[in-house]
């Protein structure tokens, strides 16, 4: 698994139970809102809704909340207007970071992500400056084993499927994502996490006080308010990241 995946597993796992759920569900609903105004409140036609609402489901956003912002974006004139930005920069040890943000006050975003990286020894890139390290791609997180995934994922179009210690992520083009999950979920599967993403084409490997500076610039990053996700190329071993999260 990319070191992105293994925090982002880890980020969601702690999120259940300590004071960043608040935080964390108001940014899945967000997300949700601004899918369901683009594309139509039809889960079964709007691709980027489902994954907002597979992704809000995986981090355990009840589905009345769902279902009254999908209603609220697709049937109110009033809703607060979101624009979603990508801003690009690297991290300590050259690790290469994309930052998507979702907001009604672009001076306010770019300010607050400017800060953070300027604080936690990070370089604000210009735009495409680390894109082209990036492939939007879907990715799926999956309880069993590589036996138990491998069929019904790749039958429905998966690209990759990376078998782990507890869990088997699979990766897929952003258009196969909802196909691929709903034949897991067919076969039996329990889907932990379905959401669309950046992966990164190849990566760096950091540890030791590099780990801990590349971690604290995410870290900063994830608890502004208009960010909605960072994603980086780093590759940081498992208990590194578990002792980060600490």
């Amino acid at each position: 698994m990319s070191g992105h995946s293994k925090w982002a597993t880890i980020k969601r796992k702690k999120a259940a139970n300590d004071s960043r759920r608040g935080k964390l569900f108001a940014k899945l609903i967000r997300a949700i809102e601004i899918a369901a105004r683009e594309g139509g409140g039809d889960i079964g036609g709007n691709a980027t809704l489902a994954a907002a609402v597979a992704k809000a489901r995986a981090s355990a956003v009840p589905m009345d909340n769902i279902e009254r912002a999908i209603t609220r974006a697709t049937g109110s004139s009033d809703t607060t207007n979101y624009e979603e930005i990508w801003y690009e920069g690297y991290a300590s040890g050259g690790v290469a970071l994309m930052v998507q943000v979702l907001t009604d006050n672009r001076n306010r975003a770019a300010s607050d992500v400017r800060s953070a990286f300027t604080r936690n020894n990070g370089n604000l890139g210009e735009p495409g400056s680390v894109a082209y390290m990036f492939d939007r791609k879907g990715f799926i997180e999956v309880t069993g084993t590589e036996d138990d995934v491998l069929l019904p994922a790749l039958d429905a179009g998966a690209e990759d499927v990376r078998p782990g210690d507890e869990v088997v992520e699979i990766i897929t083009g952003p258009a196969e994502l909802t196909a691929v999950q709903r034949a897991l979920e067919a076969a039996g599967l329990e889907v932990t996490a379905a959401e669309l993403t950046q992966e990164p084409r190849t990566t760096v490997a950091v540890d030791g006080p590099t780990a801990t500076k590349v971690m604290r610039l995410v870290d900063a990053l994830e608890d502004l308010d208009d960010v909605q996700a960072v994603y980086g190329n780093y590759e940081i071993p498992d208990d590194v990241l578990a002792s980060l999260a600490e």
